[in-house]
């Protein structure tokens, strides 16, 4: 078997039973003692229950494997738990000098098997360092370290009468860190941007220990840009220690509007033209037919006008005022029509959960893919993904909504469930619908991700999505971690020897 990198990899082993591992592991107590050096005895895990914890992410494969009871990859070798950059750069420089291979981890929120230990690395937890450094009101910005909870990052901020801007709905659960490593988007991109928009500046420390600060700067012109090869790098190329980001000033209001409109087309018209137009709408949300309806049980309007919408405008009072008159005037030119708030408002009551926890316990296999196309494209490519995914399986379902918006394209979010049967059955028709929605993406001229980054189970398209620039990245790596010693197998790069494969990459 080959890697999309080209390296041969490990063959897929039969999974592990938690229960059977639990009775075998082992202990490396010799390197235990080594990191203790480092962090001290008590940030260093060897017990199984703790390292038990570290064997997923929330990627819904390796969630279902562990529902059944048996680990997705490997166990890891240890938990490490640094308290600053000096430490994380003593742990990586003996890294090298031992050889033991490191995966940086913050809340395992990532949704990609981006932090799976697929070669029983030693997990090096960041969620130590958590505090915001410094607030500079005057250059609106503000330095935080990368294991600072997002909604206390957040909340920290509103205390100041600021915000970040960026509102994951993994807020909750995930770490500023995880926010740039996975190069992620908020609700409110389409008014703040991405994350690789609002991070200014980085500390990392790469794979031989060494220090790179790239210093926050509005803008430069000095070369290619160093920041935005550790934006989305996922911890292969170095471990997050410092970020410096924008911040704005609370908006005097924040409002939405509930749209409902004829066709899917008329929406995507509206809402290009919203974009396209400079207006800024704080929120802009579409859902298609599949998730319009589960939203607007006994709202009437929807008979009719079957596809939903939400713009919300934030800001000065009267800055906000025009911007909505103006788009709900684009959405009547549409032919759509103004709906009741409770959608909107239900929305944004549960913005940061989960809405897969209650069918995943139910025994249903959940999953999301989220893919970016310019606006030509994306109704074709909507048709064209939601046939190839019910081909497969024809109870399936689908549903897809559009949530980061600009003036050239947008994010297709797509939901998928299938209901309750035995793994054997359900994985493979998991792995083909995934299969099918990626390969549509890219031969509609699409990405296969806007948000939710690569981690491990979409290294099979990466060659395809990437090309050459492919080995560029493998370049990079080679060069930086010459021992393949972080994270490696992640991002469609090379994997370490002996490692477990996941989707076939």
């Amino acid at each position: 078997m080959l890697t999309p990198s080209g390296a041969a990899a490990s063959q897929a082993v039969t999974p592990t039973r938690i229960d059977d591992l639990r009775l075998s592991h082992s202990i490396d107590d010799a390197l235990a003692a080594a990191l203790a050096e480092i962090v001290g005895a008590e940030n260093v895990h060897a017990d199984f229950e703790t390292r038990l914890g570290y064997v997923r992410d929330s990627l819904p494969y390796a969630k279902y494997q562990v529902r059944s009871g048996v680990i997705p990859a490997t166990l890891p070798s240890l938990i490490v738990r640094p308290a600053n950059t000096d430490e994380v750069s003593r742990l990586l420089a003996l890294s090298v000098e031992l050889g033991f291979r490191i995966i940086p981890v913050g809340s395992l929120s990532g949704v990609l098997g981006g932090t799976l230990p697929l070669a029983g690395e030693v997990m090096l937890d960041v969620t130590r360092m958590d505090a915001i450094l410094e607030v500079n009101e005057t250059d609106s910005i503000v330095v935080v370290q990368p294991g600072m909870n997002g909604g206390a990052f957040e909340a920290a901020l509103n205390e100041r009468g600021w915000t970040a801007g960026h509102y994951p709905q993994s807020m909750l659960i995930s770490t500023v860190g995880g926010w740039a490593a996975c190069r992620g988007a908020g609700q409110a991109s389409s008014r703040f941007g991405k994350i690789e928009d609002i991070v200014t500046g980085l500390e990392v420390v790469v794979p031989d220990g060494t220090i790179l600060r790239v210093n926050a700067e509005a803008r430069r012109a000095v070369g290619p840009s160093i920041k935005d090869i550790y934006i989305g790098s996922e911890g292969v190329f170095g471990v997050i220690t410092e970020l410096t980001l924008r911040i704005w000033k609370l908006p005097e209001v924040d409002t939405g509007v509930v749209c409902a409109f004829p066709t899917l087309q008329a929406a995507l018209n509206a809402t290009r033209r919203i974009i396209q137009a400079e207006l800024r709408p704080s929120i802009a949300r579409l859902y298609d037919e599949a998730e319009t309806a589960g939203r607007t049980e006994g709202l009437d309007v929807f008979a009719s006008h079957p596809i939903m919408g939400f713009f919300a405008f934030s800001g000065m009072r009267e800055l906000a005022e025009v911007e909505q008159r103006l788009a709900l005037a684009i959405v009547a030119e549409e032919g759509g029509v103004q709906a009741p708030s409770d959608p909107f408002t239900n929305w944004r009551k549960d913005r940061y959960v989960s809405l897969s926890a209650k069918w995943f316990e139910a025994g249903h296999f959940m999953d999301t893919v989220e893919v970016t196309a310019p606006w030509s494209r994306i109704p074709g490519m909507y048709e064209a993904m939601r046939t190839a995914a019910k081909a497969v399986y024809p109870g399936l379902h689908f549903g897809s909504h559009w949530s980061h918006v600009y003036s050239d394209g947008a994010c297709q979010y797509m939901t998928f469930r299938l209901p309750p049967m035995a793994d054997a059955e359900a994985l493979p028709l998991h792995a083909k619908i995934w299969d099918v929605l990626q390969t549509t993406a890219i031969e509609h001229g699409g990405s296969i991700s806007h948000h939710h980054g690569v981690g491990v189970f979409r290294n099979r398209w990466m060659r395809a999505e990437l090309g050459a620039g492919l080995d560029l990245l493998q370049s990079i790596k080679d060069s930086l971690d010459p021992g393949n010693l972080l994270n490696p197998g992640k991002l469609g790069l090379r994997p370490a020897p002996g490692s477990v494969v996941i989707n076939g990459g």
